[in-house]
């Protein structure tokens, strides 16, 4: 399994995968492009990192080639030259190819028979360098709108065995501007934990009024700065109400200086980045959770999906596969892009009655252990690389299992 700058905050569904096919009896490497510049928070960060090769900077020994792979070398080659990026993008490119020479060398030691990478960016080049040279066969996921991975996805996909989308609208990308065949391609999740990540026995009620939580990266792109406008327009129609903010990013300043701009000090709490443990326990004392993202990039967010195990219900936009994850006043509550009237509609309806919200707990609990539990995305991942080595695969998705894209529906 290829990871991109592996292990960081939100790298958390990654190690749960990797641990459910370790369950399944598939013996996983883990390779990633380079060591994260920021920190992990969680307590198996450790043990990842220590079983983690690093691709670069590339080993010196991964220079020399047999003269088998001189054929393989001119056609990397020829690929780097024809990618659609100016002349600094290609010298990176040259660089990506040395990775994939390394790569090519551990997957002739360990005898790697399958990589499947998590990104359609420069990893998914490496992956199909490391193809054209020669090595294993290829599979790689994307976990947002293509055109936040670049360029080149056609290049990237020429000998995957399937690109895998996290989300619908991705997949619906795949066929429809990279040109893929349907058939080699999936919508596959990523999962939560549902045993650790559950209800608490007993929600306590906040003398702060209706808590709500938001945790992921600090980017302009979650719309944070919707959020707090709703926020405002609550408070100011009486709501009793307060945000706890988990996470850390290359804009907290800004986002500290929205929290100011719209009076809200006195009712948002940002905590920093937090460890699984620490999301749960936030989480068993919240009564909300929100996500009001906006643009490009999001998928199906884990973070809601571990709100949802949890028993919370969540506002989110629509965005990626929200609507996919929720059914709207059932489970959660789904508002348009930048909508502040909506969310602040949506968090009016969660503080002024609580028989909906306890309806809709139960409900997103029940989505999330049915459809978003780790165990069940990791083992359609495990069949969608079986199905694709089947010599007839096509026979085989005619059978009694279904389309891992189908069984997440």
């Amino acid at each position: 399994m290829l990871i991109p700058e592996f292990p960081t905050q939100t790298h958390a569904f990654f190690w749960r995968e990797i641990t459910a096919l370790r369950a399944a009896g598939v013996e996983v490497h883990i390779f990633s492009t380079r060591r994260p510049v920021e920190g992990c928070p969680h307590e198996w960060a450790e043990r990842a990192a220590a079983e983690t090769t690093y691709l670069f900077p590339p080993r010196l020994t991964s220079a020399l080639l047999s003269p088998r792979d001189f054929p393989g070398m001119a056609q990397a080659l020829t690929y780097v030259s024809k990618l659609s990026v100016d002349l600094k993008q290609k010298a990176r490119a040259l660089g990506m190819l040395a990775c994939a020479v390394d790569f090519l060398h551990y997957a002739r030691e360990r005898k790697l028979d399958h990589i499947h990478g998590h990104s359609a960016a420069d990893a998914a080049h490496v992956l199909a360098i490391c193809r054209i040279l020669g090595g294993p066969r290829y599979s790689f996921h994307l976990h947002g709108d293509l055109p936040v991975y670049g360029t080149d996805h056609a290049a990237k996909a020429w000998d995957a065995t399937f690109v895998a989308a996290a989300a619908r609208p991705m997949q619906r990308e795949l066929i429809k501007d990279v040109g893929l065949p349907p058939e080699r391609t999936y919508t596959l999740w990523m999962g939560v934990d549902t045993d650790r990540f559950s209800p608490p026995a007993q929600r306590t009620e906040s003398p702060r009024g209706l808590h709500l939580v938001s945790i992921g990266r600090l980017h302009l792109c979650k719309g944070h700065v919707h959020t707090f406008a709703a926020l405002r327009k609550a408070l100011d129609r009486g709501l009793k109400v307060h945000l706890t903010l988990g996470g850390r990013g290359p804009h907290e300043q800004e986002i500290r200086q929205s929290i100011a701009r719209f009076e809200l000090r006195s009712h948002v709490d940002m905590v920093g980045p937090l460890g699984e443990a620490a999301v749960i326990d936030l989480l068993h004392r919240a009564d909300g959770f929100v996500l009001s993202s906006i643009g490009l990039g999001e998928a199906s967010p884990v973070a809601v999906m571990e709100a949802m195990a949890c028993g919370v219900p969540p506002v989110c936009s629509i965005i990626g596969g929200t609507p996919d994850m929720i059914s709207d006043g059932t489970d959660g509550l789904l508002v348009a892009q930048g909508d502040e009237e909506g969310l602040a509609n949506a968090f009016l309806r969660l503080g002024q009655d609580a028989a909906l919200r306890e309806r809709m707990a139960g409900a997103a609990r029940e989505r999330a252990v049915r459809s978003f539990d780790y165990r069940e995305t990791s083992r359609r991942l495990l069949e969608a690389i079986q199905v694709s080595r089947a010599p007839l695969h096509q026979a085989a998705w005619q059978g009694t299992s279904p389309r891992p894209d189908q069984a997440a529906a």
